[in-house]
């Protein structure tokens, strides 16, 4: 059974959203952007976003809970269930919408976005720079989720670009 599901939530790997970033740091400090809750509380989140609370459980199985705030003044709530974690190297983990409790919800603007996504980050350094590759792919979604999915490439780009600066913009800082 688990590898039919397996193969049924990888089977439209070519259709996965892939963003890139080289970041001016070593891989160890993006590393420790990426996995410490009071890193993650100083840029993690679109662009104009309140970054309200962030909370990690840095294991297989652990889950980062985070709390936004829209310009608008609406509360988003999201997160990460880690499914593996090499450090320095790979994060991978189970992404969605949330409550205040952890539970898992649908997107709020957005009721047909996968409940679930399948997201892999790798970490990769090269002359003091690290290279941020974000994989994303709908887990276990309907056709229709897979739709509103590929339907909104244009947003995920500029939300992991909004991201992305803030995490330039944080670094530049440290």
């Amino acid at each position: 059974m688990n590898d039919i599901k397996a193969k049924a939530s990888t089977a439209h790997e070519d259709d996965a959203f892939v963003i890139k970033r080289v970041v001016d740091a070593p891989r160890s400090r993006v590393w420790k952007a990426w996995t410490d809750a009071r890193e993650l509380k100083k840029w993690w989140g679109p662009k104009d976003f309140e970054i309200v609370s962030t909370e990690v459980d840095l294991k297989p199985g652990g889950i980062f809970h985070y709390h936004l705030r829209s310009p608008s003044g609406e509360d988003v709530w999201g997160k990460f269930v880690y499914r593996e974690i090499v450090p320095e190297e790979r994060l991978v983990f189970i992404t969605s919408f949330s409550d205040e409790t952890a539970g898992e919800t649908r997107h709020p603007m957005a009721p047909d976005w996968p409940l679930r996504m399948h997201s892999t980050v790798t970490f990769t350094e090269k002359g003091g720079k690290t290279t941020v590759t974000v994989r994303w792919l709908p887990y276990e979604a309907t056709q229709k989720e897979r739709d509103a999915f590929e339907a909104g490439r244009d947003s995920m780009k500029a939300g992991w670009s909004g991201t992305f600066d803030r995490l330039d913009a944080r670094l530049g800082k440290a």
